[in-house]
């Protein structure tokens, strides 16, 4: 038995290796969120300034309000733009679908 866990880690390691991903993010397999995932969450609602109710049209407009303000040629700079991205598709990665 110790033997089989020792040879699929192996095989773990191996494939992260040459793919840059783990067999069950290639397989489509979703580990549980963590505490982590909620506190991205919250930044993400912080950043864009939407509520825990907010929905679709109020996570685009809160996201083209933001972008308007940050945008490199406005004064802002493209990292800025990254995060507001980011948090913007981590919010409606989070809503039901309808």
């Amino acid at each position: 038995m110790i033997r089989l866990l020792f040879y699929l880690a192996v095989a773990s390691a191996l494939c992260r290796f040459a793919t840059g991903r783990w067999p069950w993010q290639l397989m489509g397999w979703e580990l549980p969120s963590g505490p982590g995932r909620s506190t991205a969450k919250a930044r993400a609602r912080a950043l864009l300034g939407v509520g825990r109710s907010a929905n679709r049209n109020d996570i685009l407009a809160a996201h083209k309000r933001l972008l308007a303000v940050v945008h490199p040629d406005r004064g802002g700079t493209s990292d800025q733009v990254h995060e507001a991205n980011a948090a913007r598709d981590l919010l409606l990665a989070e809503l039901a679908p309808d």
